[in-house]
Order: C-alpha cells, then structure tokens, then sequence
C-alpha cells in the first residue's frame, strides 16, 4: 500500500514535470535503455529505445504542442519494487496556432524496475494527434511535420 502511493505520487509529479516543460526532471528516472512506444504515424509516433532519444522526444512535444496539458484521471498500481506496472489514464488538452481546440485522451502504460522506468508505451488517439500535428505543421511549426525520432 505505502509502495502504490509513492509511486502514484512520482508518476504525478512526472506528468507535472512535462506540463511544464522540465524535461531533465522528467526523464530522470528513466533507465538508459528505455523502450518507448507511441502510436501512430507522425512526429510523435515511432519507438526510442535511449534515454537521450526519449528526452528529444520530450523536447520536441513542447515545442509542437507548447500549451499541451495533460490531467492525470486515474493511476493503477501493480506488482512490487522489481517488477512494476502502472496505468495512467489522462485527458490532453491544448489550443493549436490556429486557434483549434486539441483534445486527445489515452492510456500510458509503465514498467518499472526499482524506481526506474524500463518501458512506456502510449495508447492514445493517434488520428487526433495527427490531426493536431497538422494543423500546427500548417500554421507554421515544422517540426510538427518532421520525421519520427527513433532510436
């Protein structure tokens, strides 16, 4: 029980770290060699399997989706310290650049080993995120339109 509220209180605090932009403290509880996984064929999409290419990922949300807010619904907690899952359902909301509202909702799955992050994989609406990546694309941020990171 005491184990399920620390980390819910860490994924929390990771969702708020990249509402506002603090990369370094979002990515600091990744292992080196993370697998991350996000649907969809766009921007955002692909897998990274490294820390640093995670980080990049990061970055280059803030810069395509600069206001994008994410409110944390629900967070499930299974397993023990050496082998963890964790369910994050959550609402994505912004406004794109050409005044659009973006909305988007998932689910991220975590696997955990000892506090760090081993895999995360992204269920989300990847034809809302396409869309959104769009329009920005249209309104002028190019990056919105660039090749997937992977590693």
């Amino acid at each position: 029980m005491i184990y399920s509220t620390i980390v819910k209180s860490k994924i929390r605090q990771t969702f708020d770290d990249v509402n506002n932009h603090r990369w370094d403290e979002a990515v600091n509880a990744v292992a080196p060699h993370v697998h991350h996984r996000v649907s969809g064929v766009h921007a955002l999409g692909g897998e990274r399997h490294s820390k640093e290419a995670l980080r990049r990922w990061f970055e280059r949300l803030g810069r395509v989706l600069p206001n994008l807010k994410i409110k944390v619904n629900n967070i499930w907690v299974k397993g023990l310290p050496w082998n963890t899952t964790v369910f994050v359902e959550w609402d994505g909301t912004g406004t794109l650049l050409n005044g659009d509202a973006y909305v988007n909702r998932g689910l991220h799955v975590f696997t955990l080993r000892w506090g760090k992050v081993h895999a995360l994989e992204e269920f989300q609406d990847s034809q809302a995120a396409a869309n959104g990546l769009a329009a920005q694309a249209a309104a002028g941020i190019k990056e919105a339109a660039a090749e997937q990171i992977a590693s």
